[in-house]
């Protein structure tokens, strides 16, 4: 009977170094998972400024022949109306040499110059527009595709006479920057509806979205209310945030609320619920 028990001893601690191990195994390729997503992220990332720093050396060297044009104009003897009408041309054909990394690209047309500008977010392509200029007698814009609620024709009026590049180059950002919020806002409801109560209240421009999600307490379940403004229509971040919860929510949920707004600041709207999400699924999976 000893003997018995001996063996049955043994073999509980036999099973005992088993679960041991495998549960170090799964440590271990857990954290070779989580390696792997860093590097990946990582690698997009270093993808992501390899494109920003090239759109930016693009846009440089664009402003320095600019400049260089500028002060060949500033001479009088070349203030003639077909020097003008010259270093228009000139200007538009160098613009149409853009790289394409900058997201503008032209072709010539028999009226003057098509210009089709692309917008993306996150190294992922979205929409895009064209503008048709006119050149002669003087550069006005003859056909667009770009949305009403754009500031074109600010724009067009600030810069399109002096400087067309500096035209394309403003009117870019704010579409890439409208195309970013949306962007952000059509993600947030495709991949986290589970969350959001109700729809996302948005106007046509992006700039201000309202709208609840739902956070748990002490298996309790607490709404949100979020304000976001984007206050700088050349960016996709809001300027603005409010965050608040029910009056009856602990006091923890406030500062959690704190913690979200600041989030929502400084990352992208469904980066920042899939930051919660994480951080809600390791809560619930804690012994």
């Amino acid at each position: 009977m000893e003997e018995g028990k001996r063996n049955s001893a043994g073999v509980f601690a036999h099973l005992e170094r088993l679960e041991a191990e495998a549960r170090e195994i799964a440590v271990k390729e857990e954290k070779m998972k989580q390696e792997e997503e860093k590097q990946a992220r990582l690698k997009a990332r270093v993808r992501e400024l390899s494109l920003q720093r090239d759109m930016l050396l693009a846009k440089v060297r664009l402003q320095k022949k600019r400049l260089r044009e500028k002060r060949a104009m500033s001479d009088p003897a070349k203030s003639s109306a077909r020097a003008v009408l010259e270093w228009k041309i000139k200007n538009i054909k160098g613009m149409l040499q853009i790289s394409y990394l900058t997201g503008i690209s032209g072709k010539q047309t028999k009226q003057g110059v098509c210009f089709c500008i692309s917008t993306a977010y996150e190294s992922t392509y979205l929409d895009s527009y064209y503008v048709h200029l006119l050149v002669k007698p003087e550069v006005q814009i003859y056909q667009h595709s770009v949305p009403t609620f754009i500031p074109l024709e600010e724009i067009a009026k600030k810069y399109l006479q002096t400087d067309i590049g500096r035209f394309l180059s403003v009117l870019s950002d704010h579409l890439n920057a409208y195309a970013g919020r949306k962007y952000q806002a059509d993600q947030l409801q495709e991949h986290f509806s589970d969350q959001i109560e109700g729809t996302v209240q948005r106007n046509s421009l992006c700039n201000l979205l309202v709208f609840n999600y739902k956070v748990s307490s002490k298996s309790k379940t607490f709404p949100f209310n979020v304000r976001l403004l984007y206050g700088d229509l050349c960016c996709s971040l809001p300027t603005e945030v409010n965050v608040s919860c029910t009056p009856d929510a602990p006091a923890s949920l406030a500062e959690m609320a704190a913690a979200h707004s600041d989030l929502f600041r400084r990352v992208a709207l469904h980066k920042a619920f899939r930051s919660f999400s994480s951080a809600e699924e390791s809560v619930d999976g804690a012994p």
